[in-house]
C-alpha cells in the first residue's frame, strides 16, 4: 500500500513547479515540510482535513501552499485532502445539509425541493450546506490534530514500555 501510495503522492520538486504554488515554490522544498515529525504531521493532518471540506477543487495545492505557512507535513496534508473526492463528494454535501440545519435550527424537509428553478433551490440548501462543510472542516481539522498528537504519543509510550520489559 505504501508503494502505490507513494507513486500517486506529488513529489517536492513535481508541487514547486505547479503554476498555483508558484509563489510558495522556494518554501515547498524545506526538507522540514516532509519529514515525519510529530508536531508537523499533526499539522499537516488538521490543514488537510480543514481544506477538504471547505473548497471542492484543488484542495491539495492549497493545503501544500498553506502547509509552507504552518510548517505542516505536506504528504500527510495531501493525503487527508483525500477525505473528500469526486466520489464522495456528493455524500458529503448530503449530509452537511441536515447538520447546517440542525445548527442553524430549522428543520429538514421531509421531501425533495419544490420543483423551481435552480437558483432558488440553490438559495435554498446553500447557506445550511456551507455551513455544515465549514463545522465538517473545522471539527475534522481539530479532530485529526488531536488523534495524530495522541497516537504519538501512545505509540511512543509502548516502544518505551516494550524496550524497558526486554520485549
Amino acid at each position: 500500500m505504501y508503494s502505490s501510495l507513494k507513486k500517486t503522492m506529488p513529489t517536492r520538486e513535481s508541487l514547486a513547479q505547479h503554476p498555483w504554488l508558484r509563489p510558495v515554490a522556494h518554501h515547498l522544498l524545506n526538507p522540514q515540510l516532509w519529514r515525519l515529525q510529530r508536531e508537523s504531521v499533526a499539522r499537516g493532518v488538521a490543514i488537510g482535513t480543514f481544506w477538504a471540506f471547505v473548497i471542492p477543487l484543488g484542495q491539495t495545492f492549497v493545503a501544500a501552499a498553506h502547509c509552507t505557512w504552518w510548517r505542516g507535513n505536506i504528504p500527510a496534508a495531501a493525503i487527508m485532502t483525500m477525505l473528500t473526492n469526486p466520489l464522495t463528494f456528493g455524500f458529503w454535501l448530503w449530509l452537511a445539509y441536515p447538520v447546517g440545519n440542525m445548527v442553524l435550527g430549522m428543520p429538514v424537509p421531509a421531501q425533495a425541493l419544490p420543483d423551481t428553478d435552480w437558483a432558488h433551490s440553490l438559495q435554498e440548501v446553500g447557506g445550511p450546506v456551507l455551513l455544515g462543510m465549514g463545522i465538517f472542516g473545522l471539527g475534522g481539522a481539530a479532530l485529526g490534530y488531536l488523534l495524530v498528537k495522541l497516537s504519538w504519543r501512545l505509540r511512543v509510550a509502548l516502544r518505551r514500555h516494550q524496550s524497558n520489559s526486554g520485549v
